[in-house]
């Protein structure tokens, strides 16, 4: 770990920003006629391509993989990679921006109910409670007091609790792969599966040829650049500096952006109830992050986390 870990909460903290951006001008994309299919479809493989020029050119190491790795990045990318794009850019058109951002933060919960049933984390006070935050801030956040409004979010809901689910497997699975290769490399054939995914399930480039505005396409190379590919690399320049468990807890900043955001460019404002719940979500991951980063540091855990990246290693 790098010292200088001032540098890596700016880095972090500049990745959340571009990413709550990155929703908030989707939903402007989706206010002006395009689906979340086009722009999924458009944001991947736009990425995998631009990726590939800059690995190939700078990093080229990072391209080659393990040809008995392919079906670990198959299922990582054209599985959970293009479900989490999909499922998260849906719950945007539907609902609430924070909001939607708000329910895949459920993912670091679902994360840590795995750890304590798979990887033998301790079950805490502490943990539970954050759960708890969690689940009942997000029941706040999508509006649960007031059937109403829960019955017109019905589907933007079940989308963000999708995204929460897909981002949470993409965490653990990504992580694995991580034990085997640089950063870039996981998440550039993530991308490159999702890409081959979506250009199968939908018409073939058929976001690259819809007649689409010229403002519309300055903001779609806007979410590419600023929304995908630099804070993917900001995010993993953080991590260098800091501890993963703090990178997590300063990324919370991202929903706080995506609801100024929305509320400024958007118009879109939170009743009282739901900001109180989108408070319980971020303290209870902030809370979470912590207790996990004390539980890191226990002996028996550290052992049985070397083992497990010494498996994936040989595998």
């Amino acid at each position: 770990m790098n010292s200088h870990p001032t540098k890596g909460y700016l880095y972090v903290m500049a990745a959340a920003v571009m990413w709550a951006s990155c929703g908030t001008v989707g939903k402007i994309l989706f206010d002006s006629g395009m689906t979340p299919m086009d722009l999924v479809q458009i944001r991947v493989t736009s990425s995998s391509i631009l990726l590939f020029i800059f690995l190939g050119l700078f990093q080229r190491q990072s391209l080659r993989i393990r040809l008995r790795d392919v079906g670990y990045f198959f299922l990582l990318g054209a599985v959970i990679m293009t479900l989490a794009q999909l499922s998260y850019f849906y719950a945007i058109s539907r609902i609430n921006v924070a909001a939607a951002i708000l329910l895949q933060y459920l993912a670091p919960g679902l994360v840590a109910i795995y750890s304590m049933c798979f990887w033998h984390e301790r079950v805490t006070a502490i943990k539970l409670l954050s759960l708890a935050m969690a689940i009942g801030g997000c029941y706040l956040v999508v509006g649960g007091y007031d059937l109403d409004l829960l019955k017109i979010n019905r589907v933007g809901i079940m989308w963000g609790l999708t995204s929460a689910v897909a981002f949470g497997s993409y965490t653990l699975l990504g992580e694995r792969g991580m034990h085997r290769y640089p950063p870039w490399t996981v998440i550039f054939y993530a991308f490159v599966f999702a890409s081959l995914t979506l250009n199968v399930i939908h018409t073939p480039f058929h976001g690259f040829t819809a007649d689409y505005s010229m403002s519309q396409w300055l903001i779609l190379l806007y979410v590419v650049i600023i929304g995908t590919i630099l804070p993917f690399g900001l995010y993993f320049m953080g991590v260098n500096y800091i501890r993963s468990t703090k990178t997590i807890i300063t990324a919370t900043l991202e929903p706080i952006s995506a609801a100024v955001m929305a509320f400024f460019l958007l118009g879109e404002v939170f009743e009282g109830l739901q900001i109180i719940g989108g408070i319980s979500v971020i303290a209870a991951i902030v809370l979470l992050q912590l207790q996990r980063e004390h539980d890191d540091l226990s002996p028996e855990l550290l052992r049985l986390k070397k083992n497990q990246q010494a498996e994936d290693a040989q595998q």
